[in-house]
């Protein structure tokens, strides 16, 4: 019979951690929805690597201390060191485990911190839900990245905050909890018009297009910035043919976008 090394338990173990890390071997991980999810989900998976690191090598290093100290471990020394080694990898892929955040919790914190739990939990909720429900629930992953992206820098107070917050803490899991509590064998009977799967889907299609106008809505101050900003150096950097275009007869056609007021602009000295 040949038995492993250290090392080579070691590598064993190592190779157990990233086939449970994956889903296992039998089933596929969860997928996420979007970039703020994955970071929570990576955040918890380090820190269950870094867990399980210290345990091997505070099982690997009683293990040489106890050969010292014995001249030798043994057969059932080294089973004991491998059985040691297959339980830290078993216990550290399963805990800590990434905790889905309560409906409470959805509106606390920096825009960052609100859109990641807010995926995690719709990933939580995704498996319940009809196929089309589902295929919006991942349009939205995408839109909560790029709110997120839109929020950042402003401040509380601002009323595209309180706007956000209701929508994405009240409005969106309020519509699914509610599909939720109708009963799986009653979600496919029309009532008044309608299946609960539809209006479901309906329900969060609306909210789709609403995460998308409020973002969208944000983004023009930065898009008029940038459209002012670029006539700017236009004019600035452009040479002759820039300035004679915005002196002379013909002008410039009319962009929607006011020209900045360069007459504070300070110059350099010599020119």
């Amino acid at each position: 019979m040949v038995y492993e090394t250290p090392e080579e338990q070691l590598r064993s173990a190592k190779r157990a951690l990233a086939v449970q890390r994956d889903g296992g071997t039998h089933r596929p991980g969860p997928r996420s929805i979007g970039k703020g999810s994955a970071q929570l989900k990576a955040k918890a998976l380090l820190k269950r690597t870094m867990l399980f690191g210290a345990a091997l090598l505070a099982i690997l290093t009683a293990a040489s201390v106890a050969g010292m100290v014995l001249n030798g471990i043994g057969f059932w020394g080294v089973m004991a060191t491998a059985l040691a080694c297959l339980i830290a990898a078993g216990v550290f892929t399963q805990f800590p485990r990434t905790r889905v955040p309560q409906r409470a919790e959805l509106t606390l914190g920096n825009p960052s911190q609100m859109v990641a739990r807010t995926e995690l939990w719709l990933e939580a909720q995704r498996p319940a839900l009809p196929p089309p429900a589902q295929a919006i629930v991942d349009q939205l992953g995408v839109q909560l990245d790029a709110l997120g992206l839109q929020l950042k820098g402003l401040d509380g107070a601002h009323p595209a905050m309180a706007e956000v917050r209701e929508l994405v803490g009240e409005y969106i899991p309020e519509t699914i909890d509610n599909y939720r509590k109708i009963p799986a064998h009653l979600r496919k009977e029309d009532h008044a018009g309608k299946t609960a799967d539809q209006r479901l889907t309906e329900s969060l299609g609306k909210l789709s297009g609403e995460v998308d106008r409020v973002t969208r809505r944000l983004a023009e101050g930065a898009l008029d910035d940038l459209a002012i900003k670029s006539r700017y150096l236009e004019y600035r950097y452009g040479g002759p043919e820039a300035l004679e275009d915005l002196t002379g007869g013909g002008g410039m056609p009319d962009t929607g976008v006011p020209l900045p007021d360069l007459s504070a602009t300070p110059t350099k000295q010599g020119r």
